[in-house]
């Protein structure tokens, strides 16, 4: 059986994987990494979390979603035991808008805890979200700390792993989203001409990509993830 372990967005809660979940059925065992909620933590520590979590034996294809999609290529350009590929979705290998690094220091100062739900679900999901969604996301993030939200945003400012990617020799695939507001065509479009082998397949769907389409997700995972596990 195909062992999938998922590395969650920024809220780390691994909470908004449960539609993604639903669709593999019994077809698969996944593991959910999930961030601690109240350290305030960036990167390297919460790398180190996630190689913690990471199965002892046996083959498994690792998915990294956005916020750890560079813990994701980290992971994989150090190739542990096992690891036989690498899932990219809707992610960067250094900041998505570089344009918006000079903000760093204003991260301290927003208002993480009370960001309008409407404003985060038209970034997130848009015209493809629903009630039980909007709950699902005011639900993962009334359960992280401000100041956890906060070192995470800093993180994602000052992250760069494009080397790192450029050294890993797994399988990858990239998951794109057509109409993402939050993760721009350039993020994808950048790992690519880092690794040309990268495998890119874009889906009808906005940043929340396995939340909103986890049928067609789970295809193109599972595929890729049969296929990685034959090398």
């Amino acid at each position: 059986m195909l062992t999938l372990v998922l590395l969650p967005g920024l809220d780390g809660t691994g909470d908004l994987f449960d539609s993604f979940i639903a669709a593999a059925g019994a077809n698969a065992d996944i593991r959910v990494v999930r961030y601690p909620p109240d350290q305030p933590l960036g990167y390297a520590p919460l790398e180190a979390h996630a190689r913690a979590a990471l199965p002892d034996a046996g083959d498994y294809v690792l998915l990294g979603e956005s916020f750890s999609g560079p813990i994701a290529i980290s992971i994989a350009a150090s190739a542990p035991p096992g690891l036989k590929g690498v899932v990219l979705c809707c992610t960067f290998a250094r900041c998505p808008l570089p344009a918006l690094t000079w903000l760093g220091p204003l991260v301290s100062v927003l208002p993480v805890a009370h960001a309008p739900l409407a404003a985060l679900d038209w970034l997130l999901a848009g015209r493809y979200s629903s009630a039980s969604l909007r709950a699902a996301l005011r639900s993962s993030l009334a359960q992280v700390a401000p100041e956890a939200l906060r070192a995470r945003l800093r993180a994602v400012m000052q992250v760069d792993v494009r080397e790192k990617l450029s050294r890993v020799g797994l399988p990858v695939l990239c998951l794109q989203a057509a109409h993402d507001r939050t993760v721009p065509r350039a993020a994808s479009q950048l790992i690519l001409s880092l690794r040309p082998q990268t495998e890119l397949v874009e889906l009808d769907a906005p940043h929340f990509l396995l939340q909103t389409v986890p049928g067609e997700a789970w295809q193109v995972v599972s595929a890729f993830a049969q296929r990685a596990c034959a090398i």
